[in-house]
């Protein structure tokens, strides 16, 4: 490897000092800034964003006023009557749920379906069957029956 007679350090061989100032800044662990994790919002910044990006948490937007609601499909009501794990209510049966239906899928069976809120083709498809959809107020609510969900 040839040598590069013009690089700024070259001038430091053999130097106590190297421009580092006083010879004990270079000693030891002096100059790292800290042990462990110490400095990984300031000075060890890069390292973080290169290594391990997620340190810093939950990264994203979260809309703190939605709510999670938990939904059915059709095709699920549907599997639950042809099991035979539907309680019978005269001649339909009868299915209960405490969140939305929704209208993936078909129903083959006269099923009345009790729930905080349907879509419109769920509420069309159970109504073809034979059954009938009932809207019921979601448990520890008095007031709002479901208000902020759409029917």
């Amino acid at each position: 490897m040839p040598t590069r007679y013009k690089k700024k350090n070259r001038k430091y061989l053999g130097s106590r000092f190297h421009g580092a100032g006083n010879a004990k800044h270079r000693r030891g662990k002096g100059c790292k800034g800290g042990w462990g994790r110490a400095g990984m919002h300031k000075h060890r910044w890069t390292s973080i964003t290169a290594n391990d990006p997620d340190f810093f948490g939950v990264h994203g937007f979260h809309c703190p006023t939605g709510k999670v609601v938990p939904v059915v499909n059709l095709y699920d009501i549907n599997n639950l009557a042809r099991d035979n794990k539907l309680k019978s209510a005269g001649s339909k049966l009868s299915f209960e749920f405490e969140g939305k239906v929704l209208g993936s899928g078909s129903i083959s069976f006269p099923v009345v379906v009790k729930a905080m809120a349907a879509s419109e083709g769920a509420i069309e498809k159970i109504k073809k069957a034979g059954g009938e959809f009932i809207a019921i107020a979601p448990a520890g609510d008095d007031d709002k029956a479901g208000a902020d969900l759409k029917q």
